[in-house]
């Protein structure tokens, strides 16, 4: 067997070893959080070195296990698109099984970490397989049990009201969402005479007539589009990523929800040979309005991962504003631009995998030590949590674009495949790409305002409780889960030059280009876009200008600093006797500006209420509420949710209690089927 095919298997084997030792180990807590974490821990190990292999080889390999049952195999594919979505996944599942070692310890005694660590396990194997499974019948089978399993994790603390409403937001959402998916295999189905097998669907939308190819569109993209959380789909998100432990609140964000944009990935460019153009424009419009409502909805929460979760809506939109861009340059008979928008957005698939992983464990962290995830409470912690703190300001930085960290390398990207598109193009389509990108820039710029307010609210200033005033580091299992994922973020912005060419495989099967020569250049310490007037970045040279420019304020401060003369008082607070936390600025303070700017969207409404003990003149204390309206939940949802309520109150009278009427029933239907059949 080939180095690839063993090595991926023995990670699939440890997997399923992971979950069998937590059921084994159920009842005692210290040995099953060992084996399930060290076994989840080996088995991403695995699958890293195996993909990463095969992303280099260019190879596929495909091997399966017989059925019984002609039409439903379990068949595993490993081509370059599918390892480079199990090399992500991975990554993670190495940095977060670490990190899960100490995470899990204060709960043995208190909760069953054996079922925890089953069912982190199958997650990580039903991810494996949905990323790899070769025909329709194994792909729904792996896709269904990641859902339940995710549902499973997402309400492990089930005795809270909030998470049992999460969990079963969730399930309806995913299954809905299957349920469109299963409607769009069964028309690709059709047009292959029956094959199942995804070499079958290989280009095979694009021969199909118009309709046929916009309701197979439409369809995977609402199904896919569920997991992925993109805007009206993402209700659940939020929701779920909350209140599901914060190791799993990692793995949902870095890599559940990549399972959807693998799903449109393999749909858009593999199923589809040359997409429609509106198909295009649709992507990319969503990806748009995602990217921008995700990070303004993230800029209001003052619940640090309900912040992290809305900023993931973010990021997918980014994702597919790539997406969308390659669609539309295959339309347009551009594929070397296609291959260009493509790379950005699977570099920044892999880049928000790790740096959204790595703030979610940070939160983790802070909610760990100060028991609340309320930035109003936090304060301070730079000081009580240096670690913590560095490696969440390494993922505020990274997602926030700026250089030389990953976010920058695929944003950057993103950004010359649009300026292409508008020098390029000649229909009234070119105006796309100047409008999206000027909406990117936007997005780029309320994000970085978003995690100066996640970071500054969170560690900066003095404590706002005791609960911050007390917190502690964590422990050391903790920190280097962390540091991995932070490393990760300097090596794919520093490294991005090198590391980018690598993607060729997966450019070359979607698109049918490749552009190593052509993205590297200044003996590889130079990225381009690749094209004749695209721009030129270097992000090794630009952190080698950071730390010299650093280099002048302490050598300053070396000749000149040291002797100078200190004072010390106090800093004037308004004639107060001295500062306390009461004079910070707050998250909502802070975000007040733009929940002024975009009421319209947000429609604000707060409330001030007065207690008064004696004297109406001097309130005893003023309680004041500020919230926003939940646009989706309000004006889309809830009437869905109303309507079939009430319809659902209607068909109750079909549900007589009376076994004549089922008869009469049960008639009714044999007879129409029979009638249909006659037909036939």
């Amino acid at each position: 067997m080939p180095a690839v095919d063993l090595l991926f298997n023995a990670g699939l084997i440890a997997y399923l070893a992971g979950s069998a030792a937590g059921l084994i180990a159920i009842r005692r807590p210290a040995l099953a959080r060992c084996l399930t974490f060290g076994m989840a821990l080996i088995g991403a190990l695995f699958h890293a070195v195996a993909s990463a292999m095969a992303i280099a080889k260019g190879s596929t390999t495909i091997w399966s296990l017989p059925s019984g049952v002609p039409l439903f195999t379990w068949s595993v594919r490993l081509d370059p698109m599918a390892a480079y979505f199990c090399l992500a996944l991975g990554i993670l599942g190495v940095a977060v099984s670490i990190f899960s070692f100490d995470y899990v310890r204060e709960w043995q005694g208190r909760r069953n970490i054996g079922v925890l660590g089953f069912f982190y396990n199958l997650l990580l194997l039903s991810l494996a397989l949905v990323f790899t499974a070769s025909n329709v019948f194994f792909f729904l089978v792996a896709w269904e049990v990641m859902a339940l399993v995710a549902y499973c994790l997402v309400s492990f603390e089930h005795e809270k009201e909030e998470t049992r409403k999460a969990g079963i937001l969730f399930l309806i959402m995913s299954h809905a969402g299957t349920g469109f998916l299963i409607v769009a295999f069964l028309l690709l189905a059709v047009a292959s005479g029956g094959n199942l097998d995804f070499s079958s669907f290989h280009r095979l939308a694009s021969q199909l007539p118009p309709w046929n190819q916009g309701a197979i569109f439409v369809l995977f993209f609402l199904g896919f589009g569920v997991k992925a959380g993109v805007i009206p789909l993402h209700v659940w998100l939020p929701a779920a990523h909350t209140v599901a432990p914060s190791n799993v609140s990692a793995l949902m964000s870095g890599i559940v929800l990549k399972a959807g944009i693998y799903g449109m990935a393999r749909v858009f460019f593999d199923f589809f040979d040359v997409p429609p153009l509106w198909a295009g424009i649709v992507v990319l419009s969503i990806g748009v309005i995602s990217a921008l409502l995700g990070v303004l909805y993230a800029l209001m929460e003052n619940d640090l991962k309900r912040l992290l979760a809305y900023s993931s809506i973010e990021n997918i939109g980014i994702i597919l504003i790539g997406f969308g861009a390659a669609m539309m340059f295959r339309s347009l008979g551009y594929p070397n631009f296609a291959a260009i928008a493509l790379i950005a957005g699977l570099y920044h698939t892999l880049n928000h995998a790790i740096f959204k992983s790595l703030l979610f464990l940070g939160a983790g962290s802070v909610l760990h030590a100060t028991h609340t995830r309320n930035m109003e409470q936090m304060g301070g912690l730079i000081r009580k949590m240096p670690a913590t703190s560095f490696c969440f300001l390494i993922g505020a930085v990274a997602i926030s674009g700026l250089p030389p960290l990953n976010g920058f390398v695929s944003e950057w990207l993103t950004y010359q495949a649009l300026l292409a598109g508008f020098g390029t193009t000649t229909s009234l389509t070119r105006v796309m790409f100047p409008l999206s990108g000027a909406l990117l820039a936007l997005t780029a710029a309320l994000a970085a305002a978003c995690f100066v307010k996640a970071f500054g609210i969170t560690f900066l200033a003095l404590p706002r409780s005791e609960a911050a005033g007390t917190a502690q580091e964590v422990s050391g299992s903790m920190k280097t889960g962390m540091a991995i994922l932070a490393t990760g973020c300097a090596v794919l912005g520093l490294g991005a030059s090198w590391l980018v060419p690598f993607l060729d495989p997966i450019t070359e099967q979607a698109v049918g280009a490749h552009l190593s020569t052509a993205f590297v250049t200044g003996n590889g310490f130079v990225m381009s876009a690749g094209a004749a007037r695209s721009g030129t970045v270097s992000t090794a040279a630009i952190a080698a200008l950071l730390v010299l420019l650093s280099i002048v304020p302490a050598l300053l401060w070396l000749l000149w600093g040291r002797k100078s003369v200190r004072s010390t008082g106090p800093v004037w607070d308004c004639g107060l006797p001295g500062l306390t936390a009461d004079n910070e600025y707050t998250a909502t303070a802070f975000s007040k500006p733009l929940r002024m700017i975009f009421s319209a969207l947000y429609r604000p409404r707060r409330a001030i209420e007065a207690v008064f003990d004696v004297s109406p003149y001097y309130p005893k204390a003023i309680h004041f509420e500020s919230e926003i309206e939940p646009a989706f939940e309000k004006r889309l949802y809830d009437p869905i949710k109303e309507s079939i309520l009430a319809l659902a109150s209607r068909m109750r009278a079909v549900q007589a209690g009376s076994i004549h009427a089922y008869l009469a029933y049960i008639f009714i239907t044999l007879i129409v089927l029979l009638l249909f059949g006659a037909r036939g």
